[in-house]
């Protein structure tokens, strides 16, 4: 649950020298003050610094618009900018009535011009609306009416910010529609005080920006785990048969249980990889998947299905050592009070939220939690549940094999190696916002700087996919070097999804970029290892790799001359030759 103010303040009592710092902007219309308070403190709750910047009361134009300003010499990573529905309103009353009509074209001009200004992320809130009764519900047929152009703004941002990268929208009007006025906004305190939010609504506001910038940062929620039994499905599969369970679109509770079905399997369909973890019988379990006609979700839906009388621990383990995946990443539901708290005490990381007794209140509390915020989609994403139902297989295959290698070279793999392009870039931008353990420097790029660099003579942009007898794994690394000098080469950027490791791709990578880099007359290549929290398996990376660490600089930097290099042992193929 999202603590209150006063938690939320507490925490900024707390050491937060070990945390990485995220430099944020703040900018209002209205008071900020402790907007910024809740910032800090729920970023030290869920492991960041917040150095922030909160610009002075109603100063965002002259802030943007003004080169010398504060906020350009902070060079923050993240600017929130909140305009207030209510400063709107009295700009909107104040207009002659032939321009009413022209409200929302001129804030969206204004959004696209600080775009264009401000460097980094923009996090823009947009309009909770404010029914001012002047036409009733006819406002919907007034073009003119404050409550069309406010809804005009909120739809025209969502589609502005489909083409301007680093445009995200956090979504307070949804916080209204769940939590209502009453609670976002108390008349008194904004008489008083000029803030529109109020204390309780404050955290809730400050949880979802922190949303974005943790999914931008790389924190996302990649895995949803289930119970089955009074979780998924109301009833004991065991006890009560396939036909005495309870699931339906009918009156009662089995319409709850569908309903939360439903969720997962838009989930699913995003990309959220869905696992099953149940003491049951594995053939009883499966059986509703199969046969139950009012099942949402089905076999093919579930990446992994672990069902046995195992504990819930030993198997979320064993789903994390198949998906190779954080388990920060995942999220485990489970009706049962006693088997949460098991998997809460014995896997630090996980998230498991205390879902509500009563099966119909599911969905608006999870609703609340908005676990699954991302900073990216592609319509690769999809195709998750099936790569990672592949992985499982392999996992299985490559246990008939005495020696590893025996198991490699049967699995036929070929990698297309490709230049950045229209198709890739939006993969490339998401893999560099997820990806975490295997990430040399952990640098995070928007689709726009993704862009801006391939169109960069003087980088070399390698985007790596990898087939086997399997099927296709994808874009599965990213490599992308700077020219330092005319014979150095700088990696800059070197990352690669977990489901591939121990297959020898970091060797077929290496050749790869060595090849090219060679023909294009660079003999030496300079490599770079940043540590964070979760990449310390990468740490001997380029020192197995075969470079050489450079002494007396200030971070961990190795060097490899490939003058003389000789391809290392792989067992994958080129597909075809690599062009820029």
């Amino acid at each position: 649950m999202i603590k209150n103010f006063k938690e939320l303040k507490r925490n900024l009592k707390k050491d937060t020298s070990s945390l990485p710092v995220v430099k944020v902007a703040l900018l209002g219309d209205t008071a900020t003050q402790f907007l910024s308070t809740a910032l800090k403190g729920l970023g030290i709750e869920i492991g960041y610094n917040i150095d922030l910047y909160e610009a002075d009361y109603n100063q965002i134009e002259q802030q943007i618009f003004d080169p010398s300003s504060e906020l350009h010499q902070f060079n923050a990573q993240y600017t929130i900018i909140f305009q207030s529905t209510h400063k709107l309103n009295e700009k909107y009353s104040l207009l002659p009535l032939e321009e009413y009509n022209k409200l929302a074209d001129e804030r969206l001009t204004f959004v696209k011009s600080l775009c264009s200004i401000v460097k980094g992320t923009i996090i823009y809130f947009n309009y909770p609306e404010i029914e001012d009764t002047v036409f009733g519900s006819y406002a919907n047929k007034i073009t003119s009416s404050f409550s069309y152009q406010v809804r005009k703004i909120n739809f025209e941002l969502m589609n502005l910010s489909q083409i301007i990268p680093n445009l995200f929208i956090c979504d307070v009007a949804s916080l209204q529609n769940k939590f209502g006025r009453n609670f976002i906004f108390s008349p008194a305190v904004y008489t008083s005080t000029e803030m529109v939010l109020s204390l309780e609504a404050i955290p809730y506001v400050a949880s979802r920006v922190l949303d974005i910038i943790s999914a931008s940062q790389g924190k996302v929620k990649k895995c949803l785990i289930l119970d089955l039994d009074n979780t998924l499905w109301g009833g004991i599969i065991g006890d009560d048969g396939l036909e005495g369970i309870q699931l339906g679109h009918g009156l009662g509770i089995g319409k709850a249980f569908t309903e939360f079905q439903m969720w997962i399997k838009k989930l699913r369909n995003r990309g959220i990889i869905i696992c099953i973890c149940s003491k049951n019988d594995e053939e009883k379990a499966k059986e509703p998947f199969i046969k139950h006609p009012d099942m949402i979700l089905h076999l093919d839906d579930i990446a992994v299905f672990m069902a046995n009388w195992e504990t819930k621990v030993d198997n979320i383990k064993m789903i994390q050592k198949i998906l190779n995946i954080g388990f920060d990443s995942m999220v485990f539901l489970d009706d049962n009070p006693f088997e949460r708290n098991i998997v809460r005490e014995n896997i630090m990381d996980i998230t498991v939220p205390d879902l509500p007794e009563d099966p119909a209140d599911y969905l608006e509390y999870l609703y609340s939690l908005n676990l699954f915020e991302t900073a990216s989609y592609s319509g690769m994403d999809k195709d998750r549940t099936k790569n990672y139902q592949v992985q499982a297989e392999r996992a299985a295959f490559s246990k008939t094999f005495a020696n590893e290698d025996d198991f490699l070279r049967s699995l036929n793999m070929t990698s297309k190696v490709e230049g950045f392009n229209s198709f890739n870039i939006p993969r490339v931008a998401q893999l560099s916002q997820r990806s975490n353990q295997f990430n040399l420097r952990t640098v995070r790029y928007a689709e726009a700087d993704v862009k801006n660099m391939s169109e960069n003579a003087e980088n070399l942009c390698f985007a790596f996919s990898l087939e086997d007898k399997f099927g296709d794994n994808g874009l599965i690394a990213v490599v992308i070097m700077k020219k330092q000098d005319d014979k150095t080469l700088f990696i800059d950027t070197w990352f690669m999804s977990c489901r591939v490791l121990k297959r020898g791709m970091e060797n077929f990578t290496l050749n790869t970029i060595v090849k090219v880099a060679r023909k294009q007359g660079f003999s030496k290549l300079i490599g770079e290892y940043l540590p964070t929290q979760k990449n310390g398996m990468v740490k001997e990376h380029y020192s197995n790799l075969g470079f050489k660490k450079i002494e007396g600089v200030e971070t961990e930097k190795y060097e490899l001359d490939i003058k003389d290099y000789e391809n290392r042992h792989c067992f994958i193929t080129e597909k075809y030759e690599w062009q820029k």
